[in-house]
């Protein structure tokens, strides 16, 4: 019979701990209530904290569940579920907007295109599920950067080249753009990305309101934008987009 590794259950139950106690715990309570030496119980949160699964209280130096752990906790909603949720919803934005639909997710660094509504009108277009696009420059990249811990962390070390002239690349700027969605509830990319191309994009929620990704309308930008702002009506009809989607999988009403 196969024997246990003894680090994996330690850290199991390490996890157990910070699941099921105070919100932080120090090194000491963690090593004591484990019955483990301070540098072994250090040497497994260190680990862990390396893979995302514990984050460390930079002041008090306390330590607490990783965002990581809770995405793999609460996603896996499957992105089928999450696609075959929004199909009635992004055909009505797409119809309504005029405009060609995103649906999207996180994915290595980037937001992963998981579901494409065409334009309906007669112009050529190219399907685009399967694609990347960047997390620090358009629209359904800032949604989720804003709204998901790891995506932001995933947004912070990624190279946030420059794709236009209005692409934000700097650090302190690109928060408060981050700050600016979270308070308003939508992301807008205005030829960031794309020369004479804009988006805008709003969060989806799952039950437990946590971010599973961004759904978001992208044309040119003369149809778009008036006066250099996204049309408050396109807003509108994104976040209703979005919101109904949340609802569809349990998010309540918000």
């Amino acid at each position: 019979m196969a024997r246990n590794i003894q680090s994996l259950e330690r850290a199991a139950a390490m996890l157990r701990l910070l699941a099921g106690g105070e919100r932080r715990l120090g090194l000491s309570d963690i090593a004591s209530a484990l019955g483990l030496a301070k540098g072994t119980a250090h040497g497994i949160l260190r680990t862990l904290q390396q893979e995302g699964f514990v984050e460390q209280d930079e002041p008090s130096g306390r330590y607490q569940l990783g965002a990581e752990l809770l995405r793999l906790g609460t996603t896996y909603l499957d992105v089928h579920e999450l696609r075959a949720r929004a199909l009635v919803w992004t055909d009505d934005l797409a119809r309504s907007s005029g405009e060609s639909v995103h649906l999207g997710v996180l994915h290595q660094q980037g937001v992963l295109i998981v579901h494409h509504v065409f334009r309906p009108d007669d112009s050529r277009q190219v399907l685009e599920i399967g694609a990347m696009q960047p997390l620090h420059s358009t629209a359904l990249g800032k949604v989720l950067s804003a709204y998901d811990p790891v995506a932001h962390s995933e947004a912070m070390e990624a190279d946030r080249k420059p794709f236009t002239e209005r692409t934000v690349c700097e650090l302190e700027e690109f928060e408060q753009l981050l700050d600016l969605t979270r308070a308003r509830g939508y992301a807008a990319d205005v030829e960031e990305t794309w020369e004479g191309v804009s988006s805008v994009a709003a969060p989806i929620h799952d039950r437990r309101r946590m971010p599973v990704g961004a759904v978001g309308i992208t044309g040119a930008v003369e149809r778009l934008c008036r006066d250099g702002e996204v049309r408050p009506e396109l807003i509108a009809a994104v976040r209703d987009c979005a919101r109904a989607v949340s609802r569809d999988l349990g998010a309540g009403r918000f």
